[in-house]
């Protein structure tokens, strides 16, 4: 059921109108197929930039869409609603840019920026190694200076997008400790930069996440977003907004749970009843929709307050693990409301409820967010 968005001007209400339409044609049409056989969706983000839905929350002068925080959000529910994989790609993209867009100085922006924003190149971020996840500071990746630039060498993991984005946030050790890491603007093609096989994972099977393994590729020195070691403070603040990002497309997948639940529980009867007409499996639905509409009121303050340049990012590590929360416990009651056939593939909800599972871990998992909020508690 479409749902009923309080959008800031018209020119918001315009936009969700047309992610709606080419999100129905472009992504609900093909994700099945492509989730089964697990195949990547070529062309697709060609088609997104296109529609100027690759740049949306950076500012125009930039290449972007100048649009808020809080309506870009909503552009990216309404693709996770349609195809979670698809739009949690198109979070990591925006991630991706916001190191360049936010640290890189203006002769940098002009260079690089217009191409990643206008939609014809797709990023990837690729901060977490095989064994540095939640522990940022552990990293190994070294960046060496050498004549004209940087050596890469290490392996960086759990890569979104790995191996077909055309650029990569890239985080890697200049010198020692948590302020001796530094990031990096890395091309997806590099002499010296291999890929590992795709992970085969429990859901999001249309787009591959690797390993990427550097063997002293060089990266030329103006590659360096920021000043070196300033590489966690660009990670850190880049994943506030990515946290906002997650929270969304766990919204969408959460919505289009709820929304498959409903339809069902319209059309199947038991004794002589819809199902929907009985107490206690109306009662599940409507915990459901109490779950979603909550998990969207939080990724909506935290933009909000973005918008206005507020600090957010408590709000933001809130939204994640509310709304990832929300997302695995309403898709996990879809598959109640469908019964038997909700553990069959001959319906979407067993497929939604592969797919929230990882948005409770990525982007930090929740229990990481728990760490983050109860620290802004101390005194």
């Amino acid at each position: 059921m479409p749902v009923d968005r309080l959008l800031p001007t018209q020119e918001a209400e315009d936009l969700l109108d047309l992610t709606r339409d080419l999100a129905d044609k472009e992504l609900a049409t093909r994700v099945e197929e492509h989730e089964r056989a697990e195949t990547y969706p070529e062309g697709l983000f060609a088609t997104l930039g296109e529609a100027g839905l690759l740049g949306l929350p950076y500012p125009e002068e930039l290449g972007g869409g100048g649009q808020p925080y809080e309506v870009y959000l909503q552009v990216l529910e309404e693709l996770a609603a349609r195809w979670a994989a698809v739009a949690v790609a198109t979070s990591v993209h925006s991630l991706s840019c916001f190191p360049l867009a936010t640290f890189g100085t203006a002769e940098q922006q002009q260079r690089w920026l217009p191409g990643m924003l206008g939609g014809g190149l797709v990023g990837g971020y690729s901060l977490s190694e095989p064994q540095a996840g939640s522990d940022a500071a552990a990293l190994r990746c070294r960046a060496s200076r050498v004549e004209g630039g940087y050596a890469i060498t290490g392996t960086k993991a759990w890569i979104t997008h790995g191996g077909r984005a055309d650029f990569y946030a890239l985080f890697a050790r200049t010198g020692e400790g948590s302020r001796g890491v530094s990031c990096f603007l890395a091309p997806g093609q590099v002499e010296g930069l291999g890929w590992g096989r795709p992970e085969e994972k429990m859901g999001l099977h249309a787009i591959p996440t690797t390993t990427a393994n550097w063997d002293g590729a060089v990266l030329e020195a103006d590659r360096l977003i920021g000043h070196e070691g300033q590489g966690l403070e660009i990670a850190f603040s880049a994943l506030d907004s990515g946290r906002l990002g997650i929270a969304a497309c766990a919204v969408g997948l959460a919505q289009a749970a709820l929304d498959a639940a409903v339809d069902y529980a319209n059309e199947r009867e038991t004794f002589g009843r819809k199902i929907v007409d009985h107490q206690g499996l109306g009662f599940v639905l409507a915990d459901m929709a109490a779950a979603v509409d909550s998990a969207r009121a939080t990724y909506l303050d935290a933009a909000r307050r973005r918008d206005l340049g507020r600090p957010y990012g408590r709000q933001a590590s809130v939204a994640k693990l509310v709304a990832t929360d929300a997302a695995m416990k309403v898709t996990t009651d879809a598959v109640q409301v469908f019964g038997g056939y909700g553990y069959t593939r001959d319906f979407p909800v067993e497929r939604y409820m592969r797919e929230a599972k990882i948005m409770q871990i990525f982007e930090g998992t929740n229990q990481i967010q728990r760490l983050v909020i109860s620290r802004g508690f101390a005194r």
